[in-house]
């Protein structure tokens, strides 16, 4: 007998990335007409930062920005179409160009001074270290 593991929110959470699919984000007012798509994200924490990783297969890093302004790490890039000439002679083609944006919201205890990213064999892996937690100061009280 194979043990599934039970997930509720699985069907909601596929539906929302069909419809991310089928309604990608607007472009920006006075940019060009161009495809969109949703890069694949994991998100995880370790004691002494929070990292991102995003599947970007065909993506070169100069394509690829990141900000993080007020709580809110963006990520955006494009992934280049084939030349007409090389994609003529495809059957079929699955792979999206075009631009993506994901935006993520950081927790306080994030350091936006010390974000770090690197991008290699289509991942990137942005690093978002942890502040320094403050420890609490004893106060000696003087005698009057």
């Amino acid at each position: 007998m194979t043990i599934l593991r039970y997930e509720p929110w699985s069907l909601v959470n596929r539906l929302h990335r069909q419809f991310d699919e089928a309604f990608p984000p607007t472009a920006d007012a006075g940019e060009s007409e161009g495809g969109w798509w949703l890069p694949q994200v994991d998100v995880y924490e370790e004691p002494e930062r929070f990292a991102v990783l995003v599947d970007v297969p065909g993506v070169e890093s100069k394509d690829i920005e990141i900000t993080a302004d007020k709580g809110v790490l963006t990520i955006r890039g494009e992934r280049h179409a084939l030349a007409q000439g090389e994609s003529s002679a495809y059957r079929r083609l699955e792979r999206r160009s075009g631009r993506f944006l994901r935006r993520f919201t950081l927790p306080e205890s994030a350091n936006l001074e010390s974000i770090t990213a690197k991008h290699a064999h289509g991942v990137l892996e942005v690093t978002i270290p942890k502040q320094a937690k403050l420890q609490p100061r004893r106060i000696e009280v003087a005698a009057a």
